[in-house]
Parts: structure tokens; C-alpha cells; sequence
């Protein structure tokens, strides 16, 4: 390959592409590099064998360089973007892209990437606007139309099933696409059209766990004693793929059925006894539903070097008053993922139940948990009341949340929604965020929360529960992926903690979940006011008290850094 131009060792790795040798390719294209470094091409078509080969990092890397070499070629900006958009790194990605507005705004592939990137920062509002104007220049671009009606579902706009049919005019083969379809019949109340769908999916494909998870969503909502009943014939169809179970398992457990979980784990594990995450969910299920023997063997042979193993073995040890060990074991969770909200909520058990004051400085200083009137109050509220008792009306008790006992919450993210009542409601509780974050303690680094204190935030999920009829609740539990929790009660019955000492429908916050059999009582205790909001660490475990009758409906949420991804 001595004295090879650029244009020939571009031309060789062609060949040994097409000819499905890519290593090969790769190999050729390094040797190009060093000939020829200021050669955007050899880059950039280097860059594109490693997208295919999923090294999104390096191939960002490689278009980056090749648009640095020929900064008139907008298409390598665009390529950038895609591969870090595949690492999700979406602001970086729409940081590249604002580089070439100016050359590439009359591209459809340009509006289309720059509304996926969008999208994945949560901006679903700009997101629709762009791949709208992706659509004005390429009104068939797939791509553009796939990602227009998801945004459409996301924001629930009323035409999103119509946007979906579109998209499967354009490619009638894109499974992506047929979910989401159902999805959106689903929400338009159109639920048995939507479980066709589910099904035809899941008989095509029967190893595709959004499908499955998604008809047995689909049944439960419909009432079906039998939801999960898609798994154990995927599993059936499909008896080499572990993953199958394993999420079976996963959903019933997040429904209290942890006997039955750890039973499909262990079945799995006579297929795959070389599997370690069977064996840690087995572990886990035997311990939740109290046989303690059966799962103490398992994590004293597992090897398994995990966070959620290690976080999951220390509530092993919680639950047999080993709280030395117990410690021991959340520690190496800590080391490996310093701020995780499940390792920092159980740490704060053990120290409570240890006798340690640290769960004071964790939990018990003054500020971190407050009760709040929401701002703006009496303009905002009666017309968002009016907007969620729609949406609650054709919803459905989710599968694999806190809810217990007939309640529902609405699908997607809340405060994308496309109504101004919708949007009224985010700036008013954006707002009481603000005041909270205000009165909170002084920062401290070293505090899971306070960490954040002067930092800019911003919401990641959002929804509203319902519950009518009384009898409903929710039981104790996290949201791991905030750092500030909420519910924000928008109705509440009359009569809600009525009668001398009683405490029906308060929110209890410090009680440990269920499963760890203990004798904990909560940390702080909060009667729900209408228009208020109840804003607490993300790393207490947080659940409601049974109420006996009326309307209760609240819009939960969860806090994050501003800069932190989705």
C-alpha cells in the first residue's frame, strides 16, 4: 500500500466493504489515515463503518474531523449529530447542528436529525416544529413522518393516529411504527384495535419485548386476571431468549407478585443455569415474597459485580437484621455509583435502623421536605382539573407503578402535552420548584440533594393519578431517576384525613417499602392540601395512606439537573 493516494485507499476499503469485510475496510482506512490525515473522505467513510458496527463514540469522533477538515460539507455536521444522538448525547448533537443552519436549512434530512436530537432532550414542542419543517421540504421522508407522529403520541395531539398512518404509507414494515399506532389507538379509547395490533406484533415477532410488554399492558387495562399470559408463550415460541423471563419476571414483580416472579426465574434458570441476572432475580423475588432461605443461597454463590446486585443483596440483609453486612454490601453499590438513589434510600434504612445520626443530616434537615401552594393557583387549576378528568377517563392502572387498587395515570409525559391548560400547570409548578429549591438548605457536596442546590433544574417524568371511589393508594416506593419528587394535589375528597387522629389519603414519607418487613415508621407525615404541593428528596421512599371514598387526583413529577441527559 506504499505510495497509495487517498482516492485509491478509499476505493479499496469500498471494495472490502461491499464485499462484507468491514474489519478489513477499517483496517485499510487507519493506514489511509496516517497517509492522508487532512483527507476529510477517508474520515468520514471510516466514521460510517463504525456507526454500523455501533461505535457510536469513535464514529462521532471521525465525522467530527472530516467536518473540521471541509467545514463547507454540511452532511458530516449531520453525521456527527446522528452518532451523538446514538449516545444521547442531544445537546452536544444540537450544538453541531446550529453550526450549519445556515447551509443546511433547506435539507429535509438537516430539520429531520435536528428533531430527533430535540426530541431526546425532552423538547418535544420544537421537536414537532421541525420535523413539521422537515416534512414541508420532503413530505415522504420516513424517518421524518415516523418521528412526527411519535412526537404527536408523546404530546398527545388528536391526530396522532392518523400521523402513523401516514408513516406506515411511507414503511409498512417498521414494527416501530405499528406500536406506536396502537399506542395512540389505545389513548383515542380505541383499545381493542390497538390489542390486534399488539398481537399481530407479537406474532411476528415474538422475541420483541416492547411488543410483548406492550399487550400485556394492553390486557391488564382491559382487566385480564391473565395479563402476562404473552410472555409464557413468547418464552414458548422463542425458547433460546433469556431476556424473555426475565422481563416477565421484571412486570410481576412490580406488581407485588413476587412469588410468582421468582418461580418464572427459577424455571428460567433450568434453561440458562449459566445466567447470573436470573439468578440475581430469583434471588431478589424469593426474598420479597419472604422465602429468605431460598435467597440467601443464591446471593452467597452469585458472581455478579453489579450496582442494582449489590443494592438488591443489601435489602437481602436488611430483611435478616444483618445490618453490618447490609452496610457492608451498599457500600461497594456507592463506590461503583456514588449518587444512586436506591443505594442512598437504603443506606438511610440502615443507618435508621443502626442507630446512626447520620439519616438526620440525609433526610432530616429542615427545608428538605415541604408543603407548598402551588403559584398562580386559582387560574391555573380549575381548567387543568378539567383537561386531566378527560385524559383519566380513557386511561388505564399502568403496568408496573405504584398504584394499587383501581387507580390511573396518564400515558407519556405530562407537561409535553400540547394544551395551554396543560402548559399553564408546568410554569405553575416550575415556579413553586423554584421556591422550594430556594429554601432549602446550603449546598453540600457531599449530600445526594444538596449537591444540585444551586444548580439550574428541570423535569424529566411527569404524570397525573386518579383515584375515584375511594380504597385506592399508592404503596411505599422511589423514583429513581430524579433527585426531587413531588405530588401536586390537584382534587381531593372532602372528608380526606377526617376524624380525630386519623390520617387517610396523607402522604407518608421515610416508611420503607413492604417488602423489607419492617417496623419503620415514617419519617415525615403530610395531610395533602388541594393546590399544594408536597416536594421531598428523591431518596426517601414515599407512598399514601387507603382513603374510603371521593376523588383524589394528583400530577407527580420527578427533578433533575439541567444538564443531566434523558
Amino acid at each position: 500500500m506504499i505510495g497509495m493516494n487517498a482516492e485509491q485507499f478509499l476505493a479499496q476499503a469500498m471494495n472490502q466493504a461491499q464485499g462484507g469485510n468491514e474489519a478489513a475496510a477499517l483496517a485499510t482506512l487507519t493506514q489511509a489515515k496516517s497517509a492522508h490525515p487532512e483527507h476529510p473522505r477517508i474520515w468520514h467513510f471510516a466514521g460510517n463503518l463504525l456507526l454500523r458496527a455501533g461505535n457510536a463514540a469513535d464514529a462521532a469522533g471521525h465525522f467530527g474531523k472530516a467536518h473540521e477538515l471541509d467545514p463547507g460539507n454540511f452532511d458530516y455536521a449531520i453525521d456527527q449529530a446522528i452518532a451523538l444522538t446514538r449516545q444521547d448525547k442531544n445537546h452536544e448533537a444540537l450544538a453541531v447542528l446550529a453550526t450549519v443552519e445556515n447551509v443546511a436549512n433547506g435539507h429535509a434530512h438537516f430539520w429531520s436529525t435536528r428533531a430527533n436530537a430535540a426530541r431526546g432532550t425532552g423538547d418535544f414542542s420544537t421537536a414537532a416544529e421541525w420535523y413539521d419543517r422537515a416534512l414541508k421540504i420532503e413530505p415522504s421522508r420516513p424517518k421524518a413522518l415516523h418521528g412526527r407522529a411519535t412526537v404527536a403520541l408523546e404530546r398527545g395531539e388528536p391526530d396522532a393516529v392518523e400521523l402513523f398512518d401516514k408513516a406506515l404509507q411511507a414503511n409498512q414494515a417498521d414494527p416501530q411504527a405499528w406500536l406506536g399506532k396502537a399506542q395512540a389507538l389505545d389513548v383515542a379509547g380505541r383499545t381493542q384495535e390497538a390489542i390486534q395490533i399488539a398481537e399481530a406484533l407479537v406474532n411476528q415477532i415474538p422475541q420483541w419485548i416492547d411488543g410483548i410488554r406492550l399487550l400485556a399492558q394492553l390486557r391488564l387495562g382491559q382487566g385480564d386476571g391473565d395479563f402476562a399470559a404473552p410472555y409464557r408463550e413468547a418464552a414458548k415460541r422463542v425458547p433460546q431468549d433469556a431476556n424473555i423471563p426475565a422481563e416477565h419476571c421484571r412486570e410481576l414483580a412490580a406488581l407485588d407478585m413476587a412469588q410468582e416472579a421468582a418461580d418464572i426465574a427459577a424455571d428460567a434458570r433450568r434453561r440458562f443455569p449459566d445466567n447470573p441476572h436470573l439468578a440475581m432475580l430469583e434471588a431478589m423475588q424469593a426474598g420479597a415474597a419472604g422465602d429468605e432461605d431460598r435467597a440467601e443461597e443464591i446471593w452467597l454463590s452469585l458472581e455478579l459485580d453489579r450496582v442494582d446486585r449489590h443494592v438488591f443483596e443489601a435489602r437481602h440483609w436488611v430483611r435478616r437484621a444483618d445490618f453490618d453486612r447490609a452496610s457492608a454490601v451498599i457500600d461497594k453499590a456507592l463506590a461503583a455509583a456514588p449518587w444512586d438513589i436506591g443505594a442512598w434510600a437504603l443506606r438511610d434504612v440502615i443507618w435508621r435502623l443502626s442507630g446512626d445520626d447520620r439519616h438526620e443530616w440525609l433526610h432530616g434537615q429542615t427545608g428538605l421536605v415541604q408543603l407548598l401552594p402551588l403559584a398562580d393557583v386559582e387560574s391555573v387549576l380549575p381548567a387543568a382539573i378539567a383537561i386531566l378528568d378527560q385524559l383519566h377517563d380513557n386511561a388505564h392502572h399502568p403496568l408496573g407503578q405504584s398504584l394499587r387498587k383501581g387507580g390511573t395515570q396518564t400515558q407519556g409525559r405530562l407537561f409535553d402535552r400540547y394544551e395551554p391548560e396543560i402548559q399553564a400547570l408546568h410554569l405553575a409548578i416550575a415556579e413553586t420548584v423554584k421556591n422550594y429549591r430556594d429554601q432549602l438548605p446550603a449546598m453540600d457536596d457531599s449530600h445526594p440533594l444538596l449537591r444540585h442546590r444551586n444548580k439550574d433544574w428541570r423535569f424529566s417524568g411527569s404524570w397525573s393519578i386518579r383515584f375515584m371511589g375511594g380504597t385506592g393508594h399508592h404503596t411505599a416506593h422511589l423514583h429513581p431517576e430524579g433527585i426531587v419528587s413531588s405530588a401536586c394535589y390537584l382534587a381531593l375528597p372532602p372528608d380526606l384525613g377526617a376524624g380525630e387522629g386519623e390520617k387517610a389519603g396523607w402522604i407518608e414519607l421515610g416508611r420503607p417499602a413492604p417488602d423489607l418487613r419492617l417496623d419503620l415508621q415514617p419519617l415525615h407525615e403530610l395531610k395533602p392540601k388541594e393546590g399544594h404541593l408536597a416536594l421531598f428528596p428523591s431518596t426517601l421512599y414515599h407512598g399514601t395512606n387507603h382513603f374510603n371514598e371521593g376523588r383524589r387526583m394528583t400530577v407527580a413529577f420527578d427533578v433533575i439537573p439541567a444538564t443531566q441527559q434523558t
